[in-house]
Parts: C-alpha cells; sequence; structure tokens
C-alpha cells in the first residue's frame, strides 16, 4: 500500500464524493454585480429553502466581474468546493461589453457543461436585468438602453415608491406578476431564436433559472 499522499484532484474528488448528498440538488448562483442580482436570487433562495431545503440548497456569490472571467471564477469555486454542484448559473448583463465577450460566456457554459457533471448556464440579459424586471408589468420587444428602464420601472411600481438598483425587496414586489414575466420573456426568446446573446436586443435568460425553481416557491403569506 502506498504511503505517498493523494494528487490534490484525487483528494477533492473523494472529498466531494464523500460529502454530496445525492439527494440535494445543489446550485451555485454566481452574480456579475454585487448588490442587485444577489439580493434577487436571495429572495428567489429564500422562498424555495423555506420548504424545500432538504432537496434543493443555494449558494449565491456577487462576484464582481464580468462575461469570460466570470465564468473562469465559476469554474474556480466548482474545483473548489466540497458540494460538488449540479447547476451553476452565471448571472450578467450585456451593458457595454464588447460583442465577442459577451456571446464566449454562454458558449463556454455549453461546452463546459456534462450531463453526469456540473451544467452551466448562461443567464444574460441584454441590456441587464431590469428587463426581466419590466417584464412583470408588460411584454416589450423594443431595444431600449439600459438608463430607460428605470423610470419605466418606477411608473409600474407605483405606491412601492421609486425603483433603485440594490432594493432588497424587488423580488417579493414583481413576485405576484411572476408567471406573466415568464410568459412576456419565453416569447421574447422566441423572437430571437437563431441570434447570438448580442443580437437578442432586447432579451433575456433570467426566466430559465426561475421556471426551474417555479415549482418549489410558495407564497410566504399563505
Amino acid at each position: 500500500m502506498s504511503l505517498k499522499p493523494p494528487k490534490h484532484s484525487e483528494w477533492l474528488k473523494e472529498r466531494t464524493s464523500k460529502k454530496r448528498d445525492l439527494h440535494l440538488d445543489y446550485n451555485l448562483i454566481i452574480c456579475e454585480g454585487t448588490k442587485t442580482e444577489p439580493k434577487y436570487f436571495k429572495a428567489l433562495k429564500d422562498r424555495v429553502e423555506l420548504k424545500e431545503a432538504n432537496r434543493v440548497q443555494f449558494e449565491i456569490v456577487g462576484a464582481g466581474l464580468n462575461t469570460r472571467g466570470l465564468f473562469e471564477y465559476a469554474q474556480k469555486l466548482v474545483q473548489e468546493s466540497p458540494n460538488g454542484y449540479s447547476h451553476v448559473w452565471l448571472v450578467y448583463d450585456k451593458d457595454d461589453f464588447p460583442a465577442d465577450n459577451f456571446n464566449v460566456t454562454e458558449e463556454l457554459c455549453r461546452n463546459n457543461s456534462s450531463e453526469d457533471g456540473v451544467e452551466y448556464h448562461a443567464i444574460w440579459s441584454n441590456q441587464c436585468i431590469e428587463l426581466w424586471f419590466l417584464l412583470h408589468f408588460m411584454y416589450l420587444q423594443s431595444d431600449l438602453h439600459r438608463d430607460e428602464y428605470f423610470p419605466k420601472l418606477t411608473e409600474n411600481l407605483g405606491e412601492h415608491g421609486a425603483y433603485a438598483k440594490n432594493r432588497e425587496d424587488i423580488f417579493d414586489i414583481l413576485y405576484p406578476n411572476l408567471d406573466f414575466a415568464i410568459t412576456n420573456a419565453r416569447k421574447l426568446d422566441m423572437v430571437n431564436q437563431g441570434k447570438t446573446p448580442t443580437q437578442s436586443a432586447p432579451g433575456t435568460k433570467v426566466f430559465e433559472i426561475i421556471e426551474k425553481f417555479r415549482d418549489y416557491l410558495n407564497d410566504t403569506d399563505e
């Protein structure tokens, strides 16, 4: 029997296999932003785990990175985690990033996913996540600059006050219109079929992560 210490990769594989509970769906949500997106998805996490913590768990990271750098950081977290993530969701916006940088992240997610390993998901928005928020109130097919979403959201939020980034209550405010937003986002996705993320203006994939956990969501007031 060899007394040589195991290689790091072998040690990590062994540690992961011992600690991972195969009955649990471990999810890493890694966001380009450090406040708005993490706060929104923390509310999703709280609602899902309130009833389903024995089936679904999340880790949410606000990375402060963008596009390709975000993917590379996600890979690093996957390699270092003892949980053995089932799904890794990369949440990022188009903003003013070059087209190639924006498009390549989706390609990296697709090319590095495997059925028996980690599945990476490119949850992009063109131009910004505020498009997803606005789809809770209306179907929008016009390519607006991201700054134009703010007054439109403020108008539709009504008694809830002006929209501002980093609001901690935005998920709960929008939640009653969630299914309407999914319908609008899917309709927009059909319009963008065959286009690259950069060409999909406007467009968003946020509905994909919401749909994944829609059945687990519960109305906390009930």
